[in-house]
């Protein structure tokens, strides 16, 4: 089953929805936290207020309280007169009656009688009246002084009013309000000995704060706790410990103030503020899980945002991705023109970016190869050329053979060594020559071929030259080179360079190796040439002269030489007018193998006398 292909463009597009939703998901995250954030902080400034309110309503109830408490304790005239006035016309018992209706009207005047539990007024063989909620008893001031907590709040300050929790003295009541909230002074006015002798005390009931707990939304959780960390009255708050909103609020001594905390491992909000008078300290606590913020809000800001974030998303990525696969598609077009074997340069795919940049690579490429094609064209057709002339260079070898035998033969009845000597060289000159041009041979075979060569030569021109070869390794002699390489720099030696001079001359041929490199270097001391002419000789291939044996000119041999082996070898001539003139030869050092090295060797018979060869 073959596989989809998958394209750029549609690659680009899938990477940059899948970038695009990351971020809608991440700004979406950040819009319901940012939602929830300002929930949780709305929720906290509301309990603030809340706390706030219910701590004014109970301020305005303890200030009350208190100060009923300070005028029982420093108003002589509030009891006394009502008491003598009344005790000249009624007897004692209706004398306190009316003295206990007159603090309970204070109580009314209040507004807070329903929550004062009782108050007695007290003084030793002289004044004890009662008011308030609970039945009264003759052993109520007994009861109150025998409580373990009586002496305590007597002898604080008289300007301190901190409300605490104590267990109810009263034994008529103490079974349905076990906890009273006692405030306690001397009275002032009297002349007793003792402060135990004389004072007020108004026990405060906790429905004041359950009450005013009820006032509030009924799903909040609450708590009033004293100075001491007493819990007086709470709401929903039976899953958090009191033990660790003490450790909390022990911790953070402000008067308000809120925090994350969490209570019985529940992530939460507490918020608190402390009574200054009183001491009560007002908690409210939120578990973070019960703050939701508007989910209906939340839903729509969400997904407004990461649908918009889709669609703009996906509409710059369909315009980037046209953008940048337009031109990758003209250079997929042009590469398929450059495969039909159309090379010419294309502007369209060229720009400032960097695809831009590609295109003018590509078309630079293009032209390259071009221009190589054309490069290896002319080089192969100059190759043919040069091969054709090679081969209407050749003699027709078959004719030559049978007329050079028989005049070998003409030679040898007439007992004409000279002539038998030269026919011989010449017949093997021409075998060589009949076998090909550009066919590599070795060194030994090389100099035997212009041996027979020099053999003719010397003859024409009756000893005018010699010829002196040196070969600096004899190994040097089975190294390869190109058949027909050294005969035309040899004939150019004899005919510009000697036979122009007029006088006897001497070609010498020396055979070395540096670096891998094999040079032969062919040096007369003819006429010379001067540097116009060497540049002239090496470039110009229509000078062979009629009288050259081979029809091959210097031009012809280094250009044989670089199309085999390339451009770095050649021919290159040095020459000193009327001194000398030195062509020297570079070849790779190869070294040819022993059957290919033998194929060409003569035998002891065709070889012409009169020459050896070291090694």
């Amino acid at each position: 089953m073959s596989r989809i292909p998958i394209t750029f463009r549609k690659r680009m597009i899938l990477y940059n929805l899948l970038m695009i939703i990351c971020i809608a998901c991440m700004i979406s995250v950040y819009t319901y936290s940012f939602y929830r954030k300002d929930a949780i902080t709305s929720e906290t400034a509301s309990s603030v207020n809340r706390l706030h309110l219910l701590s004014s309503r109970l301020e305005v109830a303890c200030d009350e309280l208190i100060n009923i408490v300070q005028n029982c304790a420093g108003r002589k005239s509030l009891f006394r007169t009502s008491i003598l006035s009344r005790h000249d016309r009624f007897s004692d018992e209706e004398s306190g009656l009316y003295a206990a209706g007159v603090l309970k009207d204070l109580c009314a005047i209040s507004g807070y009688s329903e929550y004062i539990h009782k108050i007695t007024v007290y003084e030793k063989d002289s004044l004890f009246i009662q008011a308030g909620t609970s039945h009264g008893s003759w052993n109520d001031a007994g009861s109150i002084m025998d409580a373990p907590w009586f002496d305590e709040l007597l002898n604080k300050n008289i300007r301190e009013n901190t409300l605490t929790l104590r267990d109810n003295p009263f034994p008529l009541d103490a079974k349905t309000v076990p906890y009273i909230l006692p405030l306690i002074r001397p009275l002032q006015y009297s002349k007793k000995e003792s402060s135990r002798d004389a004072w007020v005390c108004l026990t405060l009931s906790p429905k004041l704060f359950q009450h005013t707990l009820a006032l509030l939304p009924q799903d909040k959780s609450l708590l009033i706790l004293t100075s001491d960390f007493d819990p007086v009255s709470s709401m929903n708050m039976d899953s958090f410990p009191v033990a660790e909103l003490e450790g909390v609020l022990r911790a953070h001594p402000a008067q308000t103030g809120s925090l994350q905390v969490k209570l019985s491992g529940k992530g939460c909000i507490l918020t608190w503020e402390r009574l200054p008078i009183s001491g009560l300290i007002l908690c409210e606590v939120l578990p973070l899980k019960s703050i939701s913020p508007n989910l209906n809000a939340i839903r729509a800001t969400v997904g407004l945002v990461f649908f918009s974030c889709i669609a703009i998303g996906f509409s710059l990525s369909l315009l980037f991705t046209r953008y940048l696969t337009r031109p990758i598609m003209r250079l997929i077009a042009h590469m398929d023109v450059i495969s039909s074997g159309n090379f010419d340069r294309n502007p369209d795919i060229e720009s400032d970016d960097e695809l831009g940049l590609i295109g003018q690579r590509i078309n630079e490429m293009s032209a390259h190869v071009s221009n190589l094609m054309e490069s290896r064209i002319h080089d192969e057709q100059e190759k043919l050329n040069l091969e054709i002339k090679m081969l209407q260079a050749q003699i027709n070898p078959h004719f030559l053979y049978n007329t050079l035998d028989s005049i070998k033969w003409i030679a040898t009845m007439q007992q004409s060594a000279g002539i038998v000597r030269v026919v011989s060289a010449l017949s093997s000159l021409l075998k060589n020559m009949a076998k090909g041009f550009n066919e590599k041979v070795t060194i030994r075979q090389e100099l035997d071929f212009l041996d027979h060569y020099v053999t003719i030569e010397k003859i024409r021109y009756i000893e005018l030259f010699d010829v002196e070869i040196t070969v600096d390794d004899p190994a040097l002699y089975q190294a390869g080179i190109i058949k027909l390489t050294l005969q035309p720099l040899v004939e150019n030696s004899i005919f510009s360079g000697i036979e122009p001079s007029g006088k006897p001359g001497l070609i010498q041929i020396h055979v070395y190796s540096e670096e891998e490199v094999l040079y032969i270097s062919i040096r007369d001391n003819g006429v010379g040439i001067s540097q116009e002419g060497i540049a002239r000789m090496l470039t110009d291939t229509s000078r062979v002269s009629k009288h050259y044996m081979s029809g091959i000119g210097l031009p012809n041999v280094d250009r044989r030489i670089k199309l085999v082996y390339g451009q770095q070898y050649g021919l290159t001539m040095d020459s000193v007018v009327g001194v000398y003139t030195c062509v020297t030869v570079s070849l790779p050092l190869e070294f040819l193998s022993g059957a290919e090295g033998q194929k060409d060797v003569l035998t002891e018979q065709e070889q012409p006398s009169g020459r050896t060869y070291p090694g």
